[in-house]
C-alpha cells in the first residue's frame, strides 16, 4: 500500500479502506491508495503550519533555488514519470508527454516570484506622504486535483504557493496517485525543509477535512462541476479563499471561410486527444452555412482510421478511458443522443477486449435541446452541429451553463474579433482546439467551470497565495512627533 508524505518523512495512512489503483489498458492493479482520514489532514496541516514560521521567513530568492534543483530532477527523471503518467492513467506516451512538460514549466515560471511577487510604491501621493504595498504568504493551503492530468495540474498550483512563501497539502485523485508518489520522491531529494510540502492520499473525507480545517487558509480544487460547487461553498463557508475549476461543455465553430482540412484535424484531436478527458476538449462542432456535409465526411474518415490501444504502444493515437464506470456514462450518453433523434454515424462502443476501451464516436445533427449537447462526456465523443450564421453559434454557446473555452476556425479577422468580443467562455481559441494558457497566463473559465474570483497559475497564481498589505508613511524632519 502507498503511503503519505507528511513532514518531510513517508507514512502510513490512518484509513482502513483502500481504493484500487488500475491501468486502464488492462485492467492490471497497479497499487492499493489508503482511503485517509481527518487524522490524516491533522497531521499534515499540523506540520505545515509550523514548518510556516520558518519558510515564510526564508527569502524569495532563496525558496525558489529548491524549485530550480526540483526543475532538474524532473528533467533527469522526465521518461520515468512519463511511462508512470501512462501507466496509471492510459493515456498515450505523447500525451503524457506533454502532462508532465507542461508541468515543468509552472515550475520555470514560479522560480520567478522575486520579481513577479514585488509590490508597489508610491512617493507623495499627498504632501510629505509615502506609500507603498507589498504581498505577504498567509500560511498553509490545500490542493485537491483530478485523474486527467496526474502530473500537470498540482502544478498549476503549489509551486506558486510554496515560491510566496506558503506551506502546501496536496491530495491527487486516488485513481491516479502514483505520479504523484514519484514527484514527491522528488521533491524530497531536491531537499525542501519538512513540512512545506505534503501529501495526504483519500477520498471524501479528506476532501472536506481540508475544506474546513481551521489552519488551511486557502484551497484550489479541479474536477466536476457538483463536486467543485460543493469545495466552494463548503471552503468558502469556513472563511477560506476558494478557486474551484469545474466542468465544461467546449463548443468549436467552423466557418465556410476556414481551412477546412487543418480545421476538422485539429478539431478531432481536441476532441479525442486523451480519450477526450480534458477539461478544454472540444465537443460540439457547430458548422455554419453550407460546411456540414464536408466536414462529417472528413472526420468520419479521420475517427474511423484512428490506431486505439494501449497508451504505452508508440503506435497507439488513442487510449482508454480511466474506468469501467466511465465507459458505461459515456455509451448512455450516445445513447441518449440516439433515442432523441441524432445520427449515430460512428458508433464507438463496441470496442471487444480487456481495458475500459472505446473507439470514436461521431454523432451527427446534434441540436441544442438534446442532453449530449448540453452535458459533459468527458470522452471520445464528437458531436456535428448545424449553424446558420456565427451569431447564431455565438448564441447556443453563451447559453450552455458552463463557459470553460470555446474555438472559432475562420479565415476572417472580422468574425474572430466578433468572436473573441461576444463568446462568453473565459478561455478562447482562435484556429486553435485546445487553448489552454502558459504558465505565465492564467486559467480558468466563467459560470458552472469556475467557482471562485481568482484564477489559476500566472500572475492570479500569486494574488491566490498572497495577500497584499498597504503601508502609509510620513517622515517630518522638523517635528518630535515623528
Amino acid at each position: 500500500m502507498i503511503k503519505n508524505y507528511i513532514n518531510g518523512e513517508w507514512s502510513a495512512s490512518t484509513g482502513v479502506e483502500t481504493v484500487e489503483v488500475i491501468n486502464p489498458a488492462n485492467e492490471e492493479v497497479l497499487a492499493l491508495s489508503p482511503l485517509g482520514t481527518h487524522k490524516d489532514v491533522d497531521r499534515a496541516v499540523s506540520a505545515a503550519k509550523e514548518a510556516f514560521k520558518s519558510w515564510r521567513k526564508t527569502p524569495a530568492v532563496d525558496r525558489v533555488q529548491y524549485l530550480f534543483k526540483l526543475k532538474t530532477l524532473l528533467e533527469e527523471n522526465f521518461d520515468s514519470i512519463v511511462k508512470l503518467c501512462t501507466q496509471e492513467h492510459g493515456k498515450t506516451l505523447v500525451e503524457s508527454r506533454g502532462d508532465v512538460r507542461r508541468g515543468i514549466q509552472m515550475v520555470e515560471t514560479a522560480c520567478g516570484i522575486p520579481s513577479l511577487m514585488m509590490g508597489q510604491s508610491f512617493e507623495d501621493f499627498a504632501v510629505g506622504i509615502d506609500s507603498q504595498s507589498i504581498r505577504q504568504p498567509m500560511g498553509v493551503f490545500a490542493g485537491i486535483t483530478p485523474f486527467n492530468f496526474p502530473a500537470m495540474v498540482p502544478f498549476w498550483f503549489w509551486p506558486f504557493a510554496v515560491a510566496t512563501g506558503n506551506t502546501y497539502v496536496l491530495k491527487p485523485s486516488e485513481r491516479v496517485p502514483l505520479t504523484q508518489i514519484k514527484i514527491f520522491e522528488l521533491i524530497e531529494k531536491a531537499g525542501l525543509p519538512k513540512g512545506v510540502m505534503n501529501l495526504v492520499l483519500g477520498g471524501k473525507e479528506v476532501v472536506n477535512s481540508l475544506c474546513s480545517h481551521p489552519d488551511i487558509k486557502g484551497v484550489s480544487f479541479v474536477g466536476s462541476t457538483p463536486v467543485a460547487k460543493h469545495v466552494y461553498q463548503l471552503g468558502t463557508s469556513h472563511g477560506k479563499r476558494v478557486q474551484a475549476l469545474g466542468g465544461a461543455k467546449n463548443f468549436m465553430v467552423v466557418l465556410p471561410d476556414a481551412n477546412l482540412e487543418t480545421s476538422v484535424k485539429t478539431c478531432l484531436e481536441s476532441i479525442v486527444g486523451c480519450a477526450g478527458q480534458r477539461c478544454l476538449a472540444g465537443s460540439v462542432i457547430i458548422c455554419v452555412g453550407n460546411t456540414y456535409d464536408e466536414v462529417k465526411k472528413q472526420i468520419l474518415k479521420a475517427a474511423s482510421d484512428l490506431i486505439v490501444g494501449d497508451g504505452s504502444d508508440p503506435r497507439t493515437q488513442m487510449g482508454p478511458v480511466i474506468s469501467k464506470a466511465s465507459v458505461e456514462t459515456i455509451k448512455g450518453l450516445i445513447q441518449s443522443a440516439a433515442d432523441e433523434g441524432a445520427d449515430i454515424v460512428l458508433d464507438g462502443r463496441k470496442y471487444s477486449g480487456k481495458g475500459f476501451f472505446l473507439n470514436p464516436t461521431v454523432v451527427g445533427e446534434v441540436t441544442s435541446k438534446m442532453r449530449i449537447a448540453k452535458e459533459e462526456v468527458f470522452g471520445p465523443v464528437v458531436c456535428l452541429a448545424r449553424g446558420k450564421s456565427l451569431d447564431e453559434a455565438i448564441q447556443w454557446i453563451n447559453s450552455s451553463s458552463f463557459a470553460n473555452t470555446a474555438s472559432l476556425f475562420t479565415s476572417s479577422g472580422a468574425a474572430a474579433r466578433q468572436f473573441s468580443y461576444e463568446a462568453a467562455p473565459a478561455m478562447l481559441g482562435l484556429n486553435i482546439g485546445v487553448p489552454a494558457p502558459m504558465s505565465f497566463f492564467s486559467f480558468g473559465g466563467a459560470k458552472d467551470s469556475f467557482f471562485g474570483d481568482i484564477k489559476a497559475h500566472g500572475q492570479s497564481g500569486i494574488q491566490f497565495f498572497t495577500d497584499t498589505k498597504v503601508t502609509i508613511q510620513r517622515w517630518n524632519k522638523d517635528s518630535n512627533i515623528w
